[in-house]
Formats: structure tokens, sequence, C-alpha cells
């Protein structure tokens, strides 16, 4: 499906073996993916982390992962005051346990 990157940045990161396969499910490594992709999103556009003012995430499975996501998030935005909403779904378009919706507020 296409996705603007420069509208609502979803990025996605999912290790796959030669078959296409996950190789591992890692929603640390998933979710600093993440994170990273969208900092390189952000800082592309001339903001700055900084500057996000809102989070949306998907999570494939709250009751496994939210923990951990919630440690690197809270570590992650520390200085960021980003309202931000949680939201547990059935699955994502590819095989990964974690997609961000971030809303940046960018000066003119």
């Amino acid at each position: 499906l296409p996705a603007s990157s420069s509208v609502t940045p979803g990025i996605t990161f999912v290790t796959l073996d030669d078959a296409g396969n996950i190789v591992d499910y890692d929603i640390e490594a998933q979710t600093l993916s993440v994170f990273r992709n969208v900092r390189y999103i952000i800082e592309d556009a001339g903001a700055a982390w900084e500057d996000i003012v809102d989070v949306q995430v998907f999570l494939t499975n709250m009751k496994k992962d939210f923990s951990t996501f919630n440690r690197l998030y809270a570590e992650h935005f520390s200085h960021v005051q980003a309202c931000r909403t949680t939201i547990e779904i059935g699955s994502l378009p590819t095989p990964i346990a974690v997609e961000l919706k971030v809303i940046v507020a960018i000066s003119a």
C-alpha cells in the first residue's frame, strides 16, 4: 500500500529469513527501529524530535508488549510532551508487532 511519510510516517521493521518468514519476535528491536526511522523522517523534514505533538501507537499484543514498549517510550520521549494513544489491533499489514503514526508541528 502506498504511504506518505511526509503526512503520517508509519515506519515498520521486521526481520525476515530468505523465505520471508519472521526470524524472531523482538518488540524491543522493532520499537527502537521504529523510533530511529521516525527520527530520520522528522529531521529530514526540518523538524526535531521535540516537535512531535501526537503519537498513535498500534500494538498487536498489548498484554505481552506494552510494558516493554512503554519503558522504551518513556526513555525516548522524556523531553517530548506529545499526546499519546496506544491501541491494540489484531494485526498489521506486514508481520510486525508495532507501528506508529506521528504528527509533528513544523515551524514555518
